[in-house]
């Protein structure tokens, strides 16, 4: 085997500096420079102490003015806007799950999307108590779709998903009324909290705010990954490369973005059509490259090996190596910035949801009835402009690392019971897990999770606190684009065993598996949580007794504050790079760092140093080994 080698932060930066040079010489903008422009930013709004709900304001708390107009104080003007914030992410990843129900409705043995693994799809009948025998998997799926959308809008009773976790937390959630209701009445009732003359109470606020973010991680976002395991395949390890060096200088380059797989599935199976790959040489290209940025690169990859280009803030690294044919986004995380910029080049910046409209670009509406269609209109139109690249202007820097990706729930389980050699149920067991965690080979574990954000150093933060945590022995499960700067430098390939303690190494070698393994993107947190369900049940343990902790250092959407509320509200301690601009108020601060654990038994705690950051994780997981005598 070569001998391993990681790809630096500063060999990242350097290749983003020569791409913005070519950026310079078409007049082309990016974040860099807009940043810039925006710093330093708004004081009220990053403390969270700004309201404008009503336009008697927007009304600013200052030490000579403490309470806005309709005599809100500072706590609940920052409880209020953090609830807004909240809610705002846990509809957005609900929207996705809903969109993936309504593509599983659309699923037919002669369709544009089938079901792929039926079994997965026979064990949620089940434990939705769908009839299944004799019947037609079409028909199922068709009921399990429709019942699923219902969970948006049922008029009673709470979310179906609740019963996988443990019987003890389910009974926090009861006890606080904590337990979501229908996914949309979650995010309806957290804006009417927040109207004028409504909430101003900090404590009931922040509990919505768990709730609403429950019903995505827990309703939303589940079922946007359980079903689309259904229909694309349930992740397994598979290999790939990533970094912007898995372009290609030779061939038609689509990179796709953004959040939901439907669209994506469709162009990657479109892609290898050999009729597409015949056109493509016909105008004067060798063959058809497809890569990923952000999510929707995570759920390619992790189903079909489809390489990372990169995440969030590489985006417009893409579209400035001048060798971009098509930049087709569907919906989240997606940079207005990529209209204008695509105008300096040849590239295509196709949008494709309703929901995400821009200006500058190509809009094909994408539907599931016509997603073949569509997919082929888009890779048609790919193709076509390969002729229209500027020579002079393509530069694609030489950096990639290998990658195994696609660690799902099912998959972890697997390699473990492989290693263990035991005999297990259909759902197999996370015991030799458990019995690694409890023996001491390895620490703990850290769900590390979120995006970048230009406050810090990007990719930094999530790299340097991964090294650090595997040299402690603790292994690290990853998402959205904190996988993909996992990715990026190299510790996603079962070589990087090197860089971990002596008994984490060991266990990598035994499972072969990398120490910071791949499970999906930002809606599959949902997947850590059942994890975590599993560690608990399979241990006695309750969740927030397990020497387990999320992570979120570079974070920057509503979403990742929505993710933050379920992962804290499933029991997990949860540690940020960034501050929830609530600092304005000591009352909130101190329900989210610890008052919280009244209701869930965990909570919040935000560092900015990040080497801190990382001591404070180690220093949790050891308390609670501590607390377990192991």
């Amino acid at each position: 085997m070569s001998e391993f080698k990681m790809t630096t932060v500063e060999e990242l930066e350097a290749a983003t500096d020569r791409l913005l040079e070519t950026g310079a010489k078409v007049g082309a903008d990016a974040w860099q420079f807009r940043v810039k422009n925006q710093t330093p930013h708004c004081k009220f709004g990053e403390t969270g102490v700004c309201c404008k709900i009503c336009t008697m304001g927007p009304c600013r708390v200052t030490k000579k003015s403490p309470r806005g107009v309709c005599g809100c104080d500072v706590h609940g003007i920052v409880a209020r806007n953090f609830l807004r914030f909240t809610a705002a992410g846990s509809a957005t990843h609900s929207d996705h799950g809903r969109e993936i129900c309504n593509t599983l409705y659309q699923t037919a043995e002669d369709g544009n999307y089938k079901v792929k693994d039926p079994e997965k799809l026979l064990r949620i009948a089940k434990e939705w108590e769908i009839d299944t025998e004799g019947r037609d998997i079409y028909d199922v799926a068709h009921d399990v779709a429709y019942t699923a959308l219902t969970e948006y809008g049922k008029p009673f009773g709470t979310q179906r998903f609740l019963k996988r976790a443990p019987k003890h937390t389910q009974e926090l959630w009861e006890k606080n009324e904590l337990a979501p209701h229908a996914i949309d009445r979650e995010v309806s009732r957290s804006l009417h909290m927040t109207h004028m003359g409504c909430s101003s109470k900090p404590a009931p606020l922040i509990k919505q705010s768990i709730r609403s973010g429950l019903a995505d991680g827990w309703g939303g976002s589940m079922m946007g990954t359980e079903f689309s395991d259904v229909m694309f395949g349930t992740p397994k390890p598979i290999d790939t490369e990533a970094n912007l060096g898995v372009m290609s200088e030779e061939n038609v380059n689509i990179v796709v973005h953004g959040h939901d797989p439907s669209l994506s599935e469709m162009i990657c199976e479109y892609a290898d059509d050999p009729k597409m790959i015949a056109y493509a040489k016909e105008k004067g290209a060798k063959g058809i490259t497809v890569s990923g940025i952000c999510c929707t690169s995570n759920e390619v990859a992790m189903r079909r090996g489809v390489p990372m280009a990169g995440n969030f803030l590489q985006q417009e690294n893409i579209v400035l190596t001048g060798a971009c044919e098509a930049i087709v986004v569907d919906v989240q995380c997606i940079f207005p910035a990529l209209g204008p910029l695509s105008k300096c080049f040849h590239t295509k910046f196709v949008t494709t949801s309703p929901v995400a409209q821009m200006p500058d670009s190509d809009f094909i509406r994408f539907d599931a009835k016509t997603a073949a269609e569509n997919a082929k209109e888009i890779i048609k139109m790919a193709i076509d402009n390969f002729e229209n690249r500027k020579p002079e202007l393509v530069h694609i820097p030489k950096l990639k690392q290998k990658a195994t990706v696609g660690y799902s729930t099912e998959a972890i389980v697997k390699v473990l019971d492989g290693v263990a050699n035991t005999q297990v149920d259909e759902m197999g067991t996370t015991k030799p897990l458990i019995e690694c965690i409890t023996s001491g080979v390895i620490r703990g574990a850290v769900a590390m999770v979120g995006c970048n954000n230009p406050k810090i150093r990007p990719d930094y933060a999530h790299v340097e606190l991964m090294k650090k945590l595997i040299a402690n022995d603790i292994i690290i499960i990853s998402s959205g684009c904190s996988a993909q700067a996992a990715a990026k430098v190299g510790l996603m390939d079962k070589r990087a065993k090197d860089l971990c303690g002596a008994g984490l190494k060991r266990v990598c070698e035994l499972a072969d598996i990398p120490p910071v393994l791949h499970m999906g993107s930002c809606v599959d947190i949902s997947r850590m949580v059942i994890l975590a369900s599993s560690l608990a049940k399979d241990s006695g343990l309750n969740i927030s007794q397990l020497p387990v902790v999320g992570c979120a250092p570079e974070w920057m959407s509503e979403k990742a504050v929505s993710i933050g509320n379920y992962v804290v509200g499933t029991g997990i301690d949860t540690f940020l790079g960034i501050d929830p601009c609530v600092s304005g108020s000591d009352e909130v601060v101190d329900l989210l760092t610890g008052g919280t654990k009244d209701w869930v038994e965990a909570s919040f705690t935000v560092e900015k140093d990040i080497d801190k950051l990382g001591d404070k994780m180690i220093e949790r997981i050891e308390e609670k080994r501590n607390a377990l005598g192991i």
